[in-house]
């Protein structure tokens, strides 16, 4: 019985340790949970915002080569006028009119074509798109001194216009180079988020698992210990009976061991009496028994 007791006190300790084991398991596994949760929330919106900031950048890229685009032609249709008033060799004359079918026959028959609209845009250029820089280079002061050839002003003027195109293709390049750049680290950065998310989102469903595991493992060992506790205090129960009983009969033993003493000599006497002997001689024997 004290075997079995120690058996159950075992148990029971067994499932103490196992349970405030468990209960650390998931406590921990929780708190990986959250932090995972809080991760994927803030890579989320990490993806947002670098996403939103990467419109913007490739807005800002095509709006500066539209606007770079539109200031070359500008430039270069300045330069054309220039040529044709300095330099009429370089001059390019706008390309003849196309004429459709229809007002071919209006000219072969004699009659006339409506006037061509003038060209629309900055000064009937018909370059409809251009936004000033803000660090443009402000004009450049005015020639005071001896007077300059007619050849030697449009040199100047036509070497800062091309100083202008030139600067606009630097800055078009770079600007292009830089939005190469900017969408492929925005393209790595979605990559490694992606992976990265994958991940998380898998490790998330691993604690779950386990944490649901654990805490169906830390059911078992609270029923586990209930159980043992239960049967611990009925082998008690017994123990502390048996006990009781062994102390009564320790207690009482002299005076049982007298009674039965008694008993005997009587079934002794009895017997002799029935066999005929001398009742006082058996007594007196009796009596020296247990005496001595």
């Amino acid at each position: 019985m004290d075997d079995k007791k120690k058996g159950l006190e075992r148990s029971v300790s067994d499932s103490e340790s196992a349970i405030a084991e468990q209960e650390d398991t998931i406590a921990t596994v929780t708190s990986d949970i959250k932090a995972l949760e809080k991760g994927i929330v803030a890579l989320d919106k990490s993806v947002a915002e670098a996403t939103e900031q990467r419109k913007e950048e490739h807005s800002d890229a095509q709006e500066l080569m539209a606007s770079d685009s539109a200031a070359k032609e500008l430039l270069g249709f300045a330069k054309n006028r220039l040529n044709k008033f300095y330099s009429p060799k370089l001059y390019k004359a706008p390309p003849k009119r196309e004429l459709s079918e229809e007002e071919r026959l209006t000219l072969n028959n004699g009659g006339t074509l409506a006037p061509t609209a003038a060209p629309g845009g900055i000064a009937g250029t018909g370059v409809e798109v251009f936004v000033q820089q803000k660090d443009a280079p402000a004009p450049p002061p005015e020639a005071v001194g001896a007077y300059k050839k007619k050849g030697e002003e449009s040199t100047g003027v036509i070497a800062m216009i091309d100083l202008l195109v030139k600067d606009l293709d630097k800055e078009m390049t770079e600007s292009q180079t830089e939005e190469k750049n900017a969408q492929a680290d925005y393209e790595q950065m979605m990559n490694d988020a992606a992976e990265k998310r994958a991940g998380d989102s898998k490790a998330l469903i691993e604690k779950g698992s386990a944490k649901a595991q654990v805490e169906g493992d830390l059911q078992n060992s609270k029923a586990g210990k209930a159980s043992a506790g239960k049967e611990l205090m009925a082998t008690l129960q017994v123990i502390q009976a048996l006990h009781g009983e062994c102390d009564w009969l320790l207690q009482y033993f002299d005076v049982r061991k007298e009674a039965r003493a008694a008993e005997i000599d009587s079934l002794t006497n009895a017997k002799a009496v029935l066999s005929g002997a001398d009742f006082s001689l058996v007594q007196t024997r009796s009596f020296l028994q247990r005496r001595f």
